[in-house]
Formats: C-alpha cells, structure tokens, sequence
C-alpha cells in the first residue's frame, strides 16, 4: 500500500533545516549559507522511502520579526506546522550548549529564544513534535542527553533524534520513523521528482544563494533577486534574464563590484549550478537596480505564496 504525507521542518534561522531536507531528499532543493533568514518561503521536497513518499516542506526560519517580510516568513512556518502530518524540530545542539556554558555569541543567545519561543508554540501539537537536536559533532552524548531532557520539560515532543545533516549521522534513523508516521494514500508526485519549486524560482533562488555566499559581510539581507526572463533557445539552451535589487545605492556598487568582478562571479556560479540542475546550458544575464521599497512590493510576496498582511 502506498502511504504519502507532508512533513514540516521547522527551526530558528540557521539551525540546519534546509541541509537537512536536502540530506533526506538527496539533492539540493533549498539554498543554504551561513546567513540566517536565507530560506524566505516554504519549499517542498520529495524523499521516497520504499513505498512511502514525504513532502519536506523546509519553512523559513521562526524567529522574532521585526519588519513585514519577516512577518510574512514567521506566518508561513507556522501555517506549515499546523497543517502537516508530522513536524521536525531542528535545534542547533552547539549554540544551545554555548549558552549554558556561558560561552555564546550573540547569535546563539537569539537562537536560544527563538528556540523557548518555537517550543511554547509547539505545546498541545497532536501526537507531539520531532526533535532533531542538529550540529552534533564532536560533541559529548551526555551532554546531549542533558540538552534534550532540558528542551523536553515543555512537554512539546514525542520523539529525539541526535543528528547531524552536514555529515548524515542519524538522518537515517529519523527519515524510517517519519516515513511509519505518513498516512496510506497516493502519491502526490512522480517517483523521480525531488522538489515542487518552479524552475524561474530555482533559478531566483541559485542566484540569490550566490550573492550572499560572495557578499555576506558587506551585503546584510538587502537583496532580492527576480526571474524576468527563462527563454528555450533552438539549441535546447535556457536564456535567464535576471535583476537582484538592492536598497542603496552603495549595494549596487558592492554587487557589481570593480570592473564588475563580483557580479561576473555571481552570475557564472550561478550558471554552473543552474545548468547542471536544469540538465541543460543555461545563459545567465543580470542586472543590479536600486529599489528601496522591494520588501514593500505586494507581487514579491504573491509570487512565492507568502502573506503580504501577516
């Protein structure tokens, strides 16, 4: 009998949800950088377990928001989280640690109230969330069996994993239960196909990927980048027009870069990435424009399912 459901992977910003769908699915699905709130809107991935198949649904980061995309990103987890058949919990075990030590940056103090936050939210959840205490490396087993007895009190889970989505390391074992979790029926896509994401998105998101792994210092989160064109050419290769906007001037020059070095660079990784995934050679042509208000624009929001008036 075939069984298929949805599973929502949930977490504060940076805690390893989107290398973990991609473990699971096996192919690279969801962006991933070291930048927290780089996931801006649910993507769904497809693993395949026997004759079981899960939607991953990798959501945005949960974490205190502050403007309206960061509104919309938090709503969109959530609203996730509620209509799954099962949800995983991820949880940087190492930043966690760190506050407890009396060693954490400020980055892991955020993540530590994120996580109280998510946990508050996840009490009274039917049949219990999944914990998947993430980035266990060379980390001691007691003290992650302390950690889990700590986040456990609230009541919010029915299973612990001890993971680590970068290696592997028990992604396995978590992957088995949550296929015995998903409900008989049918599948909802081919055998075959490992994400539900348009490829102009894809290719939006393999850029904006790029340019946060070239200018993540000098470029904080003020970019956003659109699909304008995805043309088929009679030589079977994909022509992509693409604009990143940026709110500053000032970003534009660090985007474009001397003699136009940084963008050259962003937009050849992106061509590599993109025609290997595409199975074909993809063209990617870009453009830079300043545009203070994008996180403003209504179409932004609609065009990857988010809620403009969360």
């Amino acid at each position: 009998m075939k069984r298929a459901g949805f599973v929502a992977v949930i977490g504060a910003p940076n805690a390893g949800k989107s290398t973990l769908v991609n473990r699971m699915v096996g192919a690279k699905v969801s962006i991933v950088t070291r930048k927290v709130q780089t996931t801006r809107f649910p993507i769904r991935g497809v693993a395949m377990v026997g004759d079981c198949q899960m939607v991953l649904v990798d959501t945005p980061g949960i974490f205190s928001p502050r403007r309206r995309l960061d509104r919309a990103m938090v709503r969109a987890a959530w609203a996730r989280t509620h209509e799954a058949d099962a949800v995983v919990h991820v949880v940087d075990a190492q930043a966690q640690l760190a506050v407890l030590d009396g060693e954490a940056s400020a980055a892991d103090r955020n993540a530590e109230r994120d996580v109280a936050s998510i946990v508050a939210g996840l009490k009274g959840l039917r049949g219990g969330a999944i914990l998947a205490l993430n980035k266990i490396d060379g980390l001691r087993r007691d003290r992650l069996l302390g950690l889990a007895a700590a986040l456990a009190v609230e009541d919010a889970y029915g299973r612990v994993f001890m993971i680590s989505a970068r290696t592997g390391a028990g992604v396995d074992d978590l992957k088995a239960l949550l296929a015995d979790l998903m409900p008989p029926g049918p599948w909802f896509y081919p055998a075959d196909q490992t994400a539900d994401i348009p490829a102009r998105l894809l290719a939006a998101e393999i850029t904006r990927e790029k340019v946060y792994l070239r200018v993540h210092e000098e470029l904080p989160y003020a970019a956003s980048v659109e699909t304008t064109a995805f043309e088929e050419r009679p030589d079977g290769s994909i022509r992509i027009g693409q604009t990143i906007f940026v709110e500053r001037d000032g970003q534009r020059g660090i985007l474009i870069g001397k003699g136009g070095q940084t963008l050259r660079w962003i937009g050849e990784a992106a061509r590599k990435e993109i025609s290997d995934l595409l199975g074909r050679p993809a063209h990617v042509l870009l453009h830079v424009k300043v545009k203070q208000t994008w996180a403003e624009d209504r179409g932004l929001y609609e065009a990857v399912g988010l809620d403009f008036d969360a």
